[in-house]
């Protein structure tokens, strides 16, 4: 993300993945790529354990300020959840003496189950640190002081509703997190409501989930009469406004399975579109994608692990489907109504890896991966570019005009061309075909995981190579790397004044492109937060 104006003396060149020529990142920056970029699950060239194991040496090496920046960057500007408390609980480890981890602990719990998965991802990390009581392992005997401190401060942050909500039988349960933390009631209101915890006696949440479950146990003469009733219930919640936004995206096939009237529908559709509604539910791109994929009968074919969940559920057989599809399409271009683009005196290259390693899941159950993410923020950008070229590359590079206008369907259009490219990371490929054609370009915005090589012979470092012959072609263009996996290397190094690298999967991302275009350091947006 960084833009560091250095010498290039002493710069830290590396083997990738696969073997090629690459370029290690500062600390900051790898910590700042690794965070934004992963959902808590195994990589394509990393495993979950590897992944923490990097991250605390990482974290080892930069100012503990800037790891708790890094954190509060990652819950409220990436939208990201497991990976802050991560970085809290990493922290912990190594610094003390003042409240910054108290604080910073409060702050990123933003929900009520967070109080327990900040406890048990302490716990998975001290899982040697038990002792026993009463005959059993005592786990959390050890807990950091400060993280103790700010978890009992956020239990302020909410009401019985909330708690209720997710008061779930997990390892560690919320009256385990209140006996452990001790939050001191402000008034008699909580006092109540902290005894209820504790002899687990919350009010049960009534909840569109609990409604709909309701539903379900009850007994019907005929399978027709148990849908009716669904349907029934569907309608009732679409008119209550129950649903939450999150909820209504992940229930669309559902609702359009059970036949729901189409004024509800229309009122579906609305919400969906709504530019107010898709501000406030601050969901990340791909969460679109995945609704439409849901719905959609086009979906990649060379994913098999995708195919094979997809193909596990119900598929949706309402001849009211587009309607919904054209409202997500509303919905993903109204998330981006803000992005500041590029006007035609400003020509844009975007380049999708469509390569095998893209291909990974961002997390076990996700039919979401890295290549949905790469294509899905290039086209969300498209959209504000007046002279733009789009393609794909793999063994070779593909262009593709694609419309301004439909950005879930133009992914539709790139997945029935990526076998035509092939699965290797030829992202020199892109730089070759620029060269060839004369052709002159402002900028160069290439979305992948980094691991450039070339399979097609035996150059080492061939994009980095053909990089500096096009600089000689157009000395005014800028590359901008946009790294969705955070393996921690670039395939040209990001010291230099034209290179820069962004990372993350949310539509944050061109706030970084924005400052960089205003030639403001990226990371420095990172250091401003106040905690």
């Amino acid at each position: 993300m960084a833009r560091y104006n250095k010498t290039s003396k002493g710069i830290d060149i590396i083997a990738n993945a696969e073997g090629d020529k690459a370029y290690k990142l500062d600390p900051e920056t790898e910590l700042y790529s690794a965070v934004c970029t992963t959902a808590m699950s195994s990589k394509y060239y990393e495993s979950e354990d590897d992944f923490v194991v990097r991250l605390r040496g990482l974290i080892g090496k930069v100012n503990p300020m800037f790891v708790a920046q890094l954190a509060v960057y990652a819950r409220e500007e990436m939208y990201l959840r497991s990976v802050p408390m991560v970085l809290i609980s990493e922290l912990a480890r190594i610094h003390s003496g003042d409240s910054l981890i108290s604080k910073l602990t409060t702050r990123v719990i933003q929900r009520a189950d967070e109080i327990t998965e900040m406890l048990a991802y302490y716990q998975h990390l001290n899982s040697g640190n038990t002792k026993k009581v009463f005959g059993q392992d005592k786990k959390l005997c050890k807990l950091s002081k400060q993280i103790q401190l700010g978890v009992a401060q956020a239990f302020h942050k909410f009401d019985e509703y909330q708690f209720a909500k997710y008061n779930r039988n997990g390892e560690v349960k919320l009256r385990d997190a209140m006996f452990l933390c001790h939050p001191k009631p402000e008034n008699k209101k909580e006092t109540a409501l902290y005894k209820k915890i504790a002899t687990d006696t919350l009010s049960t949440p009534y909840t569109w989930e609990v409604e709909l479950s309701e539903v379900g146990q009850k007994k019907y003469e005929t399978p027709e009469a148990k849908a009716q009733a669904f349907k029934l219930k569907w309608e009732e919640l679409i008119d209550s406004g129950k649903l939450g936004y999150m909820a209504l995206l992940r229930n669309l096939r559902n609702i359009l399975n059970s036949n729901v009237e189409v004024p509800y529908l229309i009122q579906v559709c609305k919400r969906l579109s709504d530019p107010e509604e898709v501000k406030k539910s601050k969901q990340l791109p791909f969460r679109f994608v995945s609704a439409y994929r849901e719905l959609s009968s086009d979906r990649p074919q060379r994913n098999h692990y995708v195919m094979t969940l997809l193909a596990e559920r119900e598929p949706c057989k309402s001849p009211h489907t587009p309607m919904i599809l054209n409202a997500l399409e509303d919905a993903i271009l109204a998330s981006v109504e803000n992005l500041k683009g590029y006007d035609y005196d400003t020509s844009v290259l975007l380049a999708c890896d469509v390569s095998g390693s893209m291909y990974q899941t961002i997390s076990p159950k996700s039919t979401v991966s890295n290549y949905d993410i790469g294509l899905v923020l290039a086209m969300l950008l498209q959209t504000k570019c007046k002279n733009v070229i789009t393609g794909i590359f793999g063994d070779t590079w593909k262009t593709k005009q694609m419309s301004q206008k439909a950005i879930l369907s133009n992914l539709t259009k790139l997945y029935s061309i990526e076998g035509e490219v092939g699965y290797s990371t030829n992202g020199y490929r892109v730089l070759e075909y620029l060269i060839d054609n004369n052709i002159k370009m402002d900028r160069l915005m290439f979305f992948t995981d980094n691991q450039m090589w070339d399979s097609d012979g035996d150059s080492f470092g061939q994009y980095a190579i053909l990089w500096s012959v096009y600089k000689k072609i157009c000395p005014s263009a800028k590359l901008i790397l946009f790294d969705l996996a955070g393996h921690g290397n670039t395939p040209v190094s990001i010291k230099s004044n034209d290179v820069y690298l962004i990372s993350g999967w949310s539509d944050k991302v061109f706030d970084i492109l924005h400052a960089i275009e205003n030639e403001k350091e990226a990371l420095q947006k990172i250091k401003k937060i106040k905690l």
